[in-house]
Parts: structure tokens; C-alpha cells; sequence
């Protein structure tokens, strides 16, 4: 299931230029508060048809690093994003972008990442186990961010591949378009956001209330720890 959305970032967007802050590292501070908000949207199953919650929400996002072949998308997952300031967020995104050894992932793939691109079937066989296993969750996190924005030039939607998260959230472009504000015409920012849902295992009630807390706490950042 997927939803589009376009919302008014202007204060957010305003607040990170000010405080120097990623606007990645903004939106994924509001993306765990609203799932954990409603917990059911990363809920998933594991091997016995299960239903798997989590007290705290752990997003992975991708980070560009230098790889061994050049410029490489790294999954960085973040933790305990519901509850950390987003000048925390951005200090750890920066710090994994200018050094990727200071990750788990980043380790394994500045040390590992040819030999494991040529083992057969082995992307095939670590997607299975993802899908299932908690350990593996705990690890690689059960929400998804992925911000193409920046590289989009302009505005437009976003949409990934299916992941073994139950919540994937595709950040697309911001521009500056017309936008009524308390029935006023203004000029606002305002973000393209897609969001893929795992109807499997999430409903769309709760989907739809995420979506709604998700979208106020965009528009009003204060209401997030900064």
C-alpha cells in the first residue's frame, strides 16, 4: 500500500538551516515519533506467523560513503530515533559519512563488500531472514528513510523497492509553491513525501493515524526535541 503526501516543511526546514542541522536527520526524528506513536505500522511476523511489536523505533537510512568501488549506499540504521534530538541524528550521520568504520555496516562493507557481491544467492538468502528473523530486525532496524530530495532538483515523489521493513518512507523533493495558510495565500515549502505500507501485517486505520501524526509534526517542529 502506498500513500503520497505533500506537506508545508517551511518552519522545519527554516529551524535546520538555523541550527545547522540535516533536514534528513529532522524528518527522521518525526518519522520515529510518529511510529512510535503507532507502534503497529514496524510491527512485523517472525518464523511462527507472530506478531512482532518493538518498544523503541530503529530507522536505517542510507548514507553515501566512498566504497571500495566508488560511491556506495550504505543502510545505516539509527537507533532509538523516537526519543533523540535531531542534532544528535545529524551528528551521527556526519560522523558515518566522513568515517564509515564507525558503523557496523560501514566495517562490513569497507572490509567485506567485494567477496560478499559475488557469493551467490546470498542477498536472496539475507532478505529471507530479515523478513523473519527478530535478532536480524534488532540489527538493520524495522523502519526504512530513504531521502532522494536533494538530488531530485526540484519537486517529485520517490518510491523504492519493497524492504523487509512493514514501513518504508521515500523523502522526495521541496520546493517553494503557493499554499493557503489560515486562508491566506503564501508561498511555502513543501516536501513530496511517499510512504510504502506492508498491508500484510498493517491495517489502514492505523497506517492512516500515522500518517496524520507524522504530518503534524512536520509542520510543527517545535513539537519534536531539537
Amino acid at each position: 500500500m502506498t500513500a503520497l503526501t505533500q506537506i508545508d516543511v517551511t518552519e522545519g526546514w527554516e529551524r535546520c538551516k538555523a541550527d545547522d542541522v540535516s533536514p534528513t536527520a529532522f524528518i527522521i526524528a518525526c518519522v520515529g515519533r510518529a511510529v512510535a506513536a503507532h507502534p503497529e505500522v514496524h510491527a512485523y511476523r517472525d518464523w511462527f506467523g507472530r506478531l512482532v511489536m518493538h518498544r523503541h523505533v530503529d530507522i536505517t537510512t542510507m548514507v553515501e560513503i566512498d566504497g571500495p568501488d566508488g560511491v556506495f549506499p550504505l543502510a545505516h540504521p539509527l537507533r532509538d530515533t523516537d526519543t533523540r534530538t535531531v542534532k544528535d541524528l545529524t551528528h551521527e550521520l556526519r560522523e558515518v559519512e566522513a568515517n564509515p568504520s564507525t558503523g557496523h555496516n560501514g566495517r562490513l562493507v569497507m572490509g567485506w563488500g567485494r567477496i560478499l557481491a559475488w557469493v551467490p544467492g546470498l542477498v536472496g538468502l539475507g532478505y529471507s531472514v530479515a523478513r523473519r528473523s527478530t535478532r536480524v530486525r534488532q540489527g538493520i532496524g524495522t523502519v526504512s528513510v530513504s531521502s532522494i530530495g536533494m538530488m531530485l532538483g526540484g519537486n517529485g515523489f520517490g518510491f523504492g523497492l519493497p524492504t523487509v521493513a512493514s514501513i518504508s518512507v521515500t523523502v522526495g523533493g521541496v520546493t517553494e509553491r503557493p499554499w493557503v495558510v489560515d486562508g491566506r495565500m503564501e508561498v511555502r515549502r513543501i516536501l513530496d513525501l511517499a510512504a510504502q505500507i506492508d498491508h500484510r501485517v498493517v491495517d489502514g486505520a492505523p497506517a492512516a493515524r500515522f500518517g496524520a501524526t507524522l504530518r503534524r509534526l512536520l509542520e510543527h517542529p517545535d513539537l519534536i526535541d531539537w
